[in-house]
């Protein structure tokens, strides 16, 4: 059996973050004959993978379970023989860079890409208390920081986090082919598929139902709209442990049979180019994937102010962006773009010139292989960079 050209291991808390944001760059390392490999929690059996880890990370830092997630780890990355290890999301990002500590010294190299760091301007100081001390600590063990929005970036920049670099990418990449706006007849088509009629205004966030992506809001924004705008529906898609309270809070505020769970859905480039306006209620993002979906579909945006939907939305642009938790801020916003169709329209379009221009799945992908290869080129000057071929995202 011939040997691979290297060997690369993926982590992350769950299994789903690797299949619904990382198989692209999956894909390519297998395309370019590396072996690659897998830790993280649960189903679902990725592709592009020859070996695939269950390791019982909990999202929950405090957990017991995460000092065997550490110690399998720990193993895994002993006997691996890997020349990269990337690491995604909190948890999984902690535990990967402690067990990976003996292999760096070996001269491993070992990549973070932060989401969203928990701690921001103007946020929570319990926050900066306790994540930004981790985060500083662990950079220390971090070879390449990958940020993938311009405030992250800044603030690990300007505060000298000692990673052995620090870059920005834009984001994990949209296919802009699969999400793209649709002509009238077409989504006339898919609206009658959907079971709506040309009539009823749509409005659609697709975000697991937990304290942070703040559905209530959105719920009780329509209650301030559904007199005014009897054809106004909201639609949710996704599941998880808050659902339950915002299916009672919709029949409480009397909008229950407008409010449409509809659940995890695996087909949402098949609902956006159908419907009217995004929303998001999110109170922290890192470069939220759901919005530039959206806007690569050609639909206006109404959002809370947070660093990841900044770097999204220009108000009076694609959209508008309103304070967290801000019901009544929210639905004013709404009200307007559903009382102006023409502006949503023109939202619309400078939303997908946005998405275009920069978070193409090309474009993404050309930046990852760009700090692949610069990493990479340390080990072994040239080989690796006509392997990958670059040109330099932002770094310091």
């Amino acid at each position: 059996m011939a040997q691979p050209a290297g060997r690369i291991l993926f982590c992350a808390t769950v299994a789903r973050h690797l299949e619904r944001f990382h198989q692209p760059v999956m894909r390519w390392f297998k395309s370019r004959g590396w072996e690659v490999h897998a830790a993280a929690s649960g189903t679902p059996e990725l592709p592009w993978t020859d070996r695939q880890f269950d390791v019982p990370f909990s999202r929950s830092p405090l957990k017991p379970v995460n000092i065997a997630a550490y110690r399998q780890l720990r193993r895994i990355i002993a006997e691996g023989g890997y020349q990269l290890i990337h690491c995604h999301t909190p948890t999984a990002g902690v535990l990967t860079r402690l067990a990976a500590r003996g292999a760096r010294r070996s001269g491993v190299r070992v990549l973070y890409t932060a989401h969203g760091f928990h701690f921001q301007s103007g946020g929570p100081k319990l926050n900066w208390l306790l994540f930004y001390p981790v985060e500083r600590m662990l950079a220390r063990l971090t070879d390449c920081l990958i940020t993938i929005n311009e405030e992250d970036f800044r603030l690990a920049a300007d505060r000298r986090f000692p990673a052995g670099r620090i870059v920005r990418v834009h984001g994990v990449g949209i296919d802009l082919e699969r999400f793209r706006p649709a002509d009238a007849e077409r989504r006339r088509g898919m609206r009658r598929l959907l079971g709506y009629g040309m009539e009823d205004q749509l409005l659609f966030y697709a975000a697991e139902f937990n304290r942070n992506k703040n559905q209530r809001m959105l719920i009780e924004a329509l209650a301030l709209l559904k007199d005014d705008f009897p054809r106004a529906r909201l639609l949710l898609a996704g599941d998880g442990p808050l659902r339950p309270a915002c299916e009672e809070l919709a029949a409480r505020l009397g909008v229950r049979d407008r409010v449409d769970f509809l659940g995890y859905r695996p087909d949402i480039a098949d609902w956006l180019p159908a419907l009217d306006i995004a929303v998001a209620s999110s109170f922290r993002e890192g470069l939220p994937v759901n919005v530039l979906e959206a806007m690569a579909c050609g639909l206006p945006v109404v959002a809370t102010s947070n660093r990841g939907h900044r770097e999204l939305v220009r108000p009076g642009r694609n959209g508008w962006l309103v304070p967290p938790g801000d019901a009544r801020q929210m639905a004013g916003r709404i009200r307007d773009l559903l009382a102006n169709p023409r502006e949503r329209a023109a939202f619309g379009a400078a939303g997908r010139a946005i998405a275009s221009s920069s978070y193409g799945l090309d474009t993404v992908m050309a930046e990852l292989r760009a700090v692949y290869a610069s990493i990479l080129g340390e080990m072994e000057i040239g080989k690796w960079q006509r392997q990958f071929g670059y040109s330099t995202p932002s770094s310091t």
